[in-house]
């Protein structure tokens, strides 16, 4: 009687035995610790935009997928310290900004308005936290092994990884990429030295704990103007001191910086341009910053309680051991890869900011996909030519192609399109109506090759510009294509008229 009742009941143990084995396997993997179950097809090195959608985009392809991040959150510098935070910090500013100065000219009264950073700054952590939990949970539906811990090159095809919880372990990947992303970088000589309090990266701007009467930002491209808008609307007195003679930074289009920067001096942003920092220096609670002309000449000191170093930012490689394995780097610093993200090194890919091109987060993404179709299907496709550049300061602006100044240079004859949003019916209604849309065409074929937009909502017009450039549209074919009224991207098409007609309302 026993004996039968403990064979009927074996296959239920079996099965109850796998079950828990399962179980065990999978909470190993999401604590930290690798599989033991054979090497992986494909191994990420970093889960930041580039590294983790590869690692789901592996996974939808059949692939045995794991990705190793030592942050202990998924979505690398964008989700985390970058782009997300700070689109926060941007919208509830603007909000704030605009509640003190531009509701009662729209017939709303509003007394008592007042600033809770401390909420602010809840809020924006709360959009991180729940958005690094949804990559985990799509890791998990993706049966994407997330394996937490800092990851070093043994041989082309191991990694040794120090694991966050303690110990290491070891992981075998038939394709290893590494996504990496980049990194702050320092002041050029280390004349200023970053402490994240009065001496801020992005980083620190993101949580400073009190509005800084004064802040100086050394740096006029995108981080340095969206950063200096938030303090600026929540109340300091910004200055943002850049070396050259623009605003906006590499690929934006001359005249449209000029505008930009008229736009926003009437936000009370102070222009420094041409203009070098030598040095900064902490004395009494404050920070003294000293300047002289690019070009050389008087110096001059500004005073500031916060000070926002945007120079840029480097390639991040930190701890990879790449040498043991000879993974050749340019002399930036930057992973060398051929135009299947293959780096020197068989079975190594790379992918983001750590190799060549603009450090944005959607084009690391493209990589990313791109670099695991190439690994299961060996095709896969990434359009330089077509990659969209976003300021997310208010108004917005954006810009996908070429430039009129890059055109002149090249010899490349042109036409060119405008529109203004003041003539603009949605932009007029809203009481929204400064920028304009700029289209730039091949005179010959008038084939669409550059767009750039400053005015509300560029960053979600601009890829209407990148659809069309992708598929080589030309200004005609947009001007034709029937566009809502009363809608912003109206200004878009009437831009397109522009270049191969007249507009109607301009």
């Amino acid at each position: 009687m026993l004996q039968r009742i403990s064979q009927r009941n074996a296959p239920r143990a079996a099965r109850r035995l796998r079950q828990a084995s399962l179980q065990v396997g999978c909470y190993q993997a999401y604590r930290g610790l690798a599989t033991p179950s054979g090497p992986y097809d494909a191994v990420i090195i970093g889960g930041g935009p580039g590294g983790y959608v590869a690692a789901i985009k592996s996974a939808q392809l059949g692939l045995k997928t794991a990705c190793i991040e030592k942050r202990g959150a998924l979505g690398g510098t964008c989700l985390n310290v970058g782009c997300i935070p700070s689109k926060a910090m941007l919208n509830n500013s603007h909000m704030y900004h605009q509640t003190q100065h531009d509701l009662q000219r729209r017939g709303i009264d509003v007394t008592g308005v007042s600033l809770n950073l401390t909420q602010m700054l809840k809020a924006k952590d709360t959009s991180v936290t729940g958005l690094t939990k949804g990559v985990e949970m799509l890791f998990k539906q993706n049966k994407v092994d997330y394996i937490k811990g800092a990851a070093s090159f043994v041989s082309p095809t191991r990694l040794s990884v120090d694991l966050l919880e303690g110990g290491s372990t070891e992981v075998e990947a038939k394709n290893i990429i590494i996504a990496t992303g980049s990194e702050v970088s320092p002041f050029p000589g280390g004349a200023i030295e970053i402490d994240e309090k009065q001496i801020v990266s992005s980083t620190g701007a993101l949580d400073l704990q009190e509005v800084p009467k004064k802040m100086v930002v050394i740096g006029g491209g995108i981080i340095g103007l969206e950063m200096g808008s938030v303090w600026s609307r929540l109340g300091s007195e910004v200055t943002v001191v850049e070396f050259l003679g623009a605003i906006g930074g590499q690929g934006i289009d001359d005249e449209i910086a000029k505008q930009f920067q008229r736009i926003l001096a009437k936000q009370s942003i102070k222009f420094k341009l041409n203009t070098k920092v030598l040095s900064a220096e902490k004395k009494d609670g404050r920070v003294f910053i000293k300047t002289e002309a690019a070009k050389g000449g008087k110096e001059e000191t500004l005073e500031a309680d916060v000070v926002l170093v945007a120079v840029g930012r480097r390639p991040y490689t930190e701890g990879l051991n790449l040498e043991a394995i000879g993974v050749e780097k340019d002399n930036k610093g930057r992973i060398v890869i051929d135009d299947q993200f293959n780096t020197s090194v068989k079975g190594v890919k790379c992918i983001g900011d750590v190799t060549f091109g603009p450090m944005l987060a959607h084009k690391a993404e493209e990589e990313g996909i791109a670099a695991v179709e190439y690994i299961k299907s060996g095709h896969g496709h990434v359009n330089y030519a077509a990659i969209p550049s976003v300021v997310y300061t208010h108004p917005e602006v954006a810009w996908v192609g070429r430039t009129e100044q890059d055109l002149k240079a090249s010899g490349v004859k042109y036409n060119v399109g405008k529109f203004p949003f003041a003539a603009n019916s949605r932009a007029k209604t809203n009481l929204d109506t400064e920028g304009q849309v700029k289209f730039l065409s091949e005179k010959e074929t008038d084939r669409v090759l550059g767009v750039h937009i400053i005015g509300p909502n560029a960053g979600e017009m601009i890829a209407e510009a990148v659809l069309a450039i992708e598929y080589g549209a030309s200004s005609e074919d947009i001007a034709r294509t029937t566009h809502a009224h009363p809608t912003l991207s109206e200004a878009f098409k009437e831009a397109a008229m522009a270049v191969c007609s007249k507009s109607i309302h301009f």
